[in-house]
């Protein structure tokens, strides 16, 4: 079953997180949604989106990881020409990118309280002034966050109180493939596919013995590193019959 590009399996434990997400997707409010590094989060809410009303308009992904908070606050709000020292021009903010469709923060506890606490007040006035500007900006975002933390235990710390009432009854928690082993094998073919397509290789195989290793391996780097492995296998392979390097499992 692939409900969303590469949304894949057909556990009962999966069954329930799309069904969840099928759920939340007729709401609008703020979602999180929690699982370990690598277990399908950003595709989980990029079916979420697919499935909602705002379907039709911008999916704005940030991985809140990779900036800074005075950079964060710079992208989320945007700001005016002169309002910094290095704004020669206007920046449009990812809010403004987001406007009628979903804003979703991977990551969001490594943003600083005080600014979740401001993006949390844009989002219930829904409205906001960029960096340096006292005009009023007006915005329709939905947001979708995204942590690896356990929300019951960052909360105040790294969690801002108002979000985490927000999450309490909106949110969604990926298992780890670990615990949906059965879904390792439709994951393996659905990439093994979607890369021997890629480079333009016929393979059909996956032996039994390689399956078996598959299965047995406990994925600590999740769906991502299932998809990384065999990508890495189907570049080895040159029959119809994938080549895996189990050695490095």
């Amino acid at each position: 079953m692939v409900l969303d590009d590469e949304v894949v399996g057909e556990s009962l434990a999966l069954k329930q997180v799309l069904a969840s997400a099928k759920r939340l997707a007729a709401s609008d409010g703020a979602l999180l949604i929690t699982g370990e590094p690598g277990s399908g989060k950003e595709s989980i809410a990029r079916a979420i989106h697919r499935m909602s009303a705002r379907r039709n308009e911008s999916f704005v992904n940030v991985y809140c990881v990779t900036s800074a908070g005075g950079l964060l606050e710079r992208d989320l709000f945007g700001y005016e020409s002169g309002a910094l020292d290095d704004a020669i021009s206007d920046k449009a903010s990812w809010l403004e990118r987001a406007d009628k469709g979903t804003l979703f923060l991977d990551e969001i506890t490594r943003i600083p309280l005080d600014l979740q606490s401001k993006l949390f007040r844009v989002l219930k006035r829904r409205e906001f002034e960029r960096l340096g500007s006292a005009r009023i900006i007006r915005v329709n975002v939905r947001l979708i966050a995204a942590t690896k933390h356990d929300p019951e235990k960052i909360a105040g710390d790294r969690l801002h109180d108002d979000l985490h009432d927000q999450f309490e009854t909106s949110s969604i928690q990926i298992p780890p493939l670990r615990e949906r082993r059965e879904d390792i094998p439709l994951l393996a073919h659905y990439f093994m596919q979607k890369f021997a397509r890629r480079m333009n290789k016929d393979i059909e195989i996956i032996a039994p013995e390689t399956m078996d290793a598959l299965l047995n391996y406990d994925w600590p780097g999740n769906v991502a590193q299932l998809e990384n492995f065999i990508q890495r296998s189907v570049i080895l392979t040159d029959s119809c019959r994938l080549q895996a390097p189990l050695d490095e499992l």
